[in-house]
């Protein structure tokens, strides 16, 4: 990353944020009738729109289904307009298989799938507008989504990313400091227990660097985990109104 392109002297990016300061963050929930579970999110410029069925029998070979626990499967994919190259995105490239797998993986360690056997969740999430952190936008559009579908999970799941200008940490990256040239890595938290989901990096980092890296991208999660409750207790709050009226 160029240092001077990225962040100014005094400590400003871009964008205009602080180093550790995230990207706004909107979203709402139960966008569509017809799903168990759905969110739209915003984060920053990237725009994702989330889509959850079951628990429901398995589809397909009866071999898939798994006895003691529920089977999760995972579709990403970006609408061709998402971004600025108007190319065609089939669902199998090669890049949609590997962020289907990473969400598959994440939700794997967060969803109580133990209390659904011979069953399976269907997760599908779409980028709208990609402004950076894809995977991002798409795991926390998806936690809110579970919890519309009253999933139980073992705590939101919550990711964000982080890198480095310099010898700066940078939290919750667009699109202009992920394709920088620099180090950059993702992470999935669990923020009451401080467990880990998912942690990918594109890139080799000297280990002197990596615990501020995590750092700042856990403490960037566990700032999500309160927006997305909030957005939570605020459809709460709406649908409690409703059901009085």
């Amino acid at each position: 990353m160029a240092g001077l392109e990225l962040l100014s002297d005094q400590g400003y990016r871009l964008d205009g944020r602080k180093a550790s300061e995230l990207r706004k963050v909107q979203a709402r929930t139960s966008v569509f009738a017809q799903a168990d579970g759905s969110a739209y999110l915003e984060q920053g410029n990237t725009k994702a729109l989330a889509v959850v069925y079951g628990p429901h029998e398995t589809r397909g070979s009866r071999s898939k289904s798994l006895h003691d626990r529920a089977v999760i499967n995972c579709q990403y994919s970006m609408a061709t307009f998402s971004t600025a190259e108007r190319k065609r995105r089939p669902h199998g490239d090669r890049k949609s298989s590997e962020m289907s797998l990473h969400l598959k993986q994440t939700f794997e360690a967060a969803v109580l799938t133990e209390l659904y056997p011979r069953s399976q969740i269907d997760i599908y999430v779409k980028i709208l507008q990609a402004d950076g952190g894809n995977y991002s936008a798409c795991v926390n559009a998806a936690t809110l989504a579970l919890v519309d579908a009253g999933i139980p999970m073992r705590d939101y799941v919550c990711a964000c990313t982080a890198g480095f200008v310099e010898d700066t940490p940078l939290a919750d990256l667009c699109h202009a400091e992920e394709s920088g040239g620099g180090m950059s890595l993702a992470l999935a938290l669990l923020p009451r227990n401080g467990n880990i989901a998912l942690l990918q990096m594109d890139a080799r980092l000297h280990q002197d660097h990596l615990d501020a890296l995590i750092e700042a991208a856990m403490t960037a999660c566990k700032g999500l985990s309160k927006v997305l409750d909030g957005v939570v207790r605020q459809h709460l709050e709406e649908v409690s109104v409703l059901t009085r009226d």
